[in-house]
């Protein structure tokens, strides 16, 4: 193995330590800004979702606000909203370089989208389940959990899919501007340097990651389309 990395990718294998390093931060800056943006992206598509005109909880004035902001940071392409939010995150993580510093404008960047995912998927809830929980005495928490979350899942696993395919793209554009990861090490030391098979790995990289989220992706939302795999989880839990 070591003789064919020489063969193919001899910059990879002399900056070998540093191309791990990218690694693991573009790990870092996927998974971190990725579990923030999930729980945060859930929380606010259900409250569009349950507050908008004839939601099950309407609210004109949270609905507004919340659609406003998501709206507004929508419209900001990635690279600006980076440089814009320098002031605030260095006010919350202390720099607005590196790993750490890059954290918050991902989380910024793609809770927006996703909560729009999210409000997608669960508008094609059915109206009828709904009102039939609702004559069953369901409650607000009820109705959001066993019935627009609970069958919303198959559509949520795939605009959950899009939402981190996407966040890969904006790992690598942070790193282009200094927060660390594939991104930067493919233009300081592949471009840079003139060196094209760093590029071409760190492509390759990219895209065997992307393939990956699909795959689980698309594995989720078949399996969860027939309901099977959800009811057993149900059973278990009546256990």
């Amino acid at each position: 193995m070591e003789n064919f990395i020489k063969t193919v990718a001899p910059n990879i294998w002399a900056y070998r330590t540093r191309f791990i390093q990218s690694l693991l931060d573009t790990w870092s800056l996927f998974l971190i800004p990725g579990i923030i943006s999930f729980i945060l992206g859930i929380f606010f598509g259900v409250v569009l979702t349950i507050t908008k005109k004839g939601g099950i909880k309407q609210n004109t004035v949270i609905f507004r606000i919340i659609d406003t902001i998501i709206n507004i940071f929508r419209a900001i392409p990635f690279v600006i909203l980076l440089i814009f939010l320098i002031p605030f995150t260095r006010l919350i993580v202390g720099t607005a370089i590196g790993v750490r510093g890059a954290v918050i404008p991902l989380i910024f960047g793609t809770v927006p989208f996703f909560s729009r995912q999210v409000e997608t998927a669960l508008a094609n809830v059915s109206p009828g389940k709904i009102e039939a929980a609702r004559a069953m005495g369901s409650g607000i928490f009820g109705l959001i959990f066993r019935v627009y979350l609970h069958e919303a899942v198959p559509e949520l696993a795939r605009v959950t899919t899009i939402t981190a395919i996407s966040l890969v793209g904006l790992t690598t554009m942070a790193g282009a501007v200094g927060a660390g990861g594939i991104g930067s090490f493919a233009i300081n030391y592949g471009q840079g340097q003139g060196h094209p098979d760093i590029v071409n790995v760190c492509v390759v990289v990219l895209l065997v990651a992307v393939c990956i989220i699909q795959a689980i992706g698309s594995f989720v939302a078949k399996k969860t389309t027939n309901r099977t795999f959800i009811h057993k989880i149900y059973k278990k839990d009546n256990i």
